[in-house]
């Protein structure tokens, strides 16, 4: 959550609504046991594995692993950014979504506008206005004549708004503005522009087709506009404004979904004409991005919604470097079961020219027979560029492609990834040390990626190593962060049960080995876990400040955990996710949440395996306020204060050794 909306709203939104009612309102769920059960909308499928728990307000699928709350389905199904998707279930439980105030007195500012942003009126009105000039303006045979040169038919320009902005200074602006407050907005909503030193005001656009540009609720944010002329520049886009940023927005992505009930895969292209020509030969997945590059956040949207995305590009070295640009953009979002393509079409083409000449089922098959998977087209790139055919060059290759696919969040894609690197080098990279590769010029070493569950070795939990911060988007309380507690003498936390809970064997690995991947997750997202789903429990643990420095990811995600439930008793599962919604962390809590069956696991003592993992923290934290303060005895005499917590933590470590 990034301030916008307070997180007590949200709390209360998910405590108002029921989960079944608004899957209800969207898929034929059928009563199966306690719960409900429906054909997954996220998947094809013939018999139901789609779930909604009542009691848990919580909905998943067996099929595809989707699930999460109310929330997250809204998102996923009516396609919305989360803000949307809050005001839509504000909406529907009658109420109004507040906003929090900021330290300076003004409003949160966000990436996605309020619904009554009046720009929107404004720029709906320049899209009419353009739309009817294109249908009565006297020259308007020259740009109906280049969209049928193009192959466009009055049904395609239909649907994608196309218009045209009339030749002229400020036709625009006299038909919308009739005095300079209204300029101003037109001016705020990059329609027209001011001359800096004369302080003239006229059109933006002149003498242009004009296409709209959406976003996913169809609203028109701003326009690209096509020169009928010779004039320069032959594409003009919107400026940067408070409903328009080009670095998020594709355009035909509102399109694309509005043709398409199921999108499958993306296709991503370089310019408006080559999304509509597409569109107009049954192509309808095409979308493209605004005069930018593809960016890591046109991913991450992309990604929301398809689990295959291909770029098509020209195939000279623009389109090349345009392809390569992508593919460092896609690296840090490639989680295990997404898919990146690229297709390079010949010189001279693009997908416009391409579709009208081929047809449709012909450029269907090229994208399935000559779209190169990002894995052939990365070694393929770095075997180029580094010669590769020699020893020298094979080095070059290896320091070139291992930062780069240390970016890969995927834990099994990264693997997979070295273990392709070291069959085309030949180089045992499990001896390769990371600190000795070099920076090179297809971008600077990405920071080491935080281990991921499946990636820790048995015994690891026994050594408690440190591990490097790479995600801090997600929730921290208050003070999680702050200097440690002056004293915590007190006695680890024994439950009420004395049973003790069986513990999974583990396998003396000697030797020098290296120890195996583990199956099973961490201790500490174990007890993420149980905490996720028994939120009672945080009540009986250790006080959340009593760990606060941890500096582990898993271990700080639990003590946030533990905090938010101690300061809210009375917060449900669901709205502990929320918390965390929209957020890396906030998926990863999602995939825990959804492992409900792993709690269920016969002679498992739960509530023993949770405090043993709060015990295991807390020791850990005495012993570094020990270590420290030792460490000062030894430059500094310690004050009377720091001398009683000396005592204090070895007279604990001492009981935990008796009771032991």
């Amino acid at each position: 959550m990034a301030g916008l909306i307070p997180q007590g709203f949200i709390d209360d939104l998910l405590g108002r609504i029921d989960i079944v009612e608004v899957v209800g309102a969207r898929l034929k769920l059928k009563k199966t046991g306690k719960n409900y059960s429906a054909l997954c909308p996220f998947h094809n499928e013939k018999s139901p594995s789609f779930s909604v728990s009542p009691d848990k307000q919580f909905y998943y699928c067996f099929g595809c692993g989707a699930g999460g709350s109310a929330l997250s389905f809204v998102m996923d199904f009516d396609r919305l950014d989360f803000p949307q998707a809050v005001e839509e279930l504000a909406r529907q439980a009658g109420v109004e979504v507040p906003h929090e105030e900021r330290n300076d007195g003004r409003k949160s500012s966000s990436r996605a506008p309020r619904k009554d942003n009046p720009l929107y009126t404004l720029l709906e009105q320049a899209a009419a206005y353009y739309r009817q000039q294109l249908r009565q303006h006297p020259s308007k045979q020259r740009a109906i004549n280049y969209l049928k040169g193009r192959g466009l038919s009055g049904q395609i320009a239909k649907l994608y708004d196309l218009g045209m902005a009339p030749p002229g200074w400020d036709n625009l602006m006299s038909h919308l503005s009739r005095d300079t407050t209204e300029q101003n907005a037109l001016i705020e909503a990059g329609l027209i522009v001011e001359n800096p030193d004369s302080g003239g005001r006229y059109d933006r656009f002149r003498d242009r087709i004009m296409f709209p540009i959406r976003d996913s609720r169809g609203r028109t944010i701003g326009f690209g506009g096509r020169v009928l002329g010779d004039e320069k520049p032959k594409y003009l886009n919107s400026p940067e404004t408070p409903v328009f940023h080009k670095g998020q927005e594709l355009y035909g992505l509102y399109e694309a979904k509005q043709q398409n009930r199921q999108l499958n895969e993306i296709l991503v292209v370089e310019g408006y004409m080559d999304v509509i020509a597409l569109a107009q030969h049954g192509v309808t997945n095409a979308v493209a991005t605004l005069g930018t590059a593809t960016s890591e956040e046109h991913l991450k949207r992309l990604f929301r919604l398809v689990h295959n995305v291909i770029f098509c590009f020209d195939g000279d070295r623009a389109g090349r470097q345009a392809a390569w640009r992508a593919l460092n953009s896609a690296l840090p979002v490639l989680e295990d079961g997404r898919h990146v393509r690229f297709l390079f079409l010949p010189d001279g083409q693009d997908p416009d020219t391409m579709v009208r000449e081929e047809g449709a089922d012909a450029f269907r098959r090229r994208l399935e027979r000559e779209a190169l998977p990002l894995t052939d087209y990365l070694f393929r790139h770095l075997s180029e560029e580094a010669g590769a055919d020699s020893l020298e060059g094979k080095a070059h290759m290896a320091s070139l492609a291992l930062p780069l696919i240390d970016q890969v969040p995927g834990s099994m894609l990264r693997r997979l990834l070295r273990q392709s690197l070291q069959q085309q080098t030949g180089i045992d990279l499990d001896t390769v040390e990371p600190a000795t590769l070099p920076a090179t010029e297809s971008g600077p070493a990405a920071p080491e990626h935080p281990p991921h569950a499946d990636d820790i070795p048995f015994g690891a939990w026994d050594d408690w190593p440190e591990r490097d911060e790479a995600e801090a988007e997600y929730y921290i309380p208050d003070g999680l962060l702050g200097a440690p507690p002056s004293s915590n003498s007190g006695r680890p936390f024994a439950p009420r049960n004395n049973e003790r809970g069986e513990q999974r064997g583990r396998k003396d690995f000697g030797g020098g080995k290296k120890a195996p991947r583990r199956e099973v997750d961490s201790p500490v997202l174990q007890a993420v876990r149980t905490l996720l789903h028994h939120p009672h429990l945080a009540a009986h643990a250790q006080q959340a400040n009593q760990m606060a420095d941890e500096d582990e990811d898993e271990a700080r995600l639990l003590v946030a955990l533990i905090d938010a439930a101690q300061k809210q008793p009375s917060l449900t599962t669901i709205e502990l996710l929320a918390r965390w919604h929209g957020t890396a962390m906030g998926e990863q809590l999602n995939r825990l949440a959804e492992q409900e069956w792993l709690l269920t696991s016969p002679g498992v003592n739960l509530e023993q395996q949770f405090f043993d993992t709060i015990n295991k923290l807390t020791a850990r934290q005495n012993e570094r306020r020990i270590e420290h303060l030792l460490d000062k005895s030894v430059n500094e005499p310690l004050s009377a204060e720091e001398k009683q917590q000396l005592r204090d933590l070895l007279g604990a470590r001492n009981a935990r050794k008796n009771d032991g």
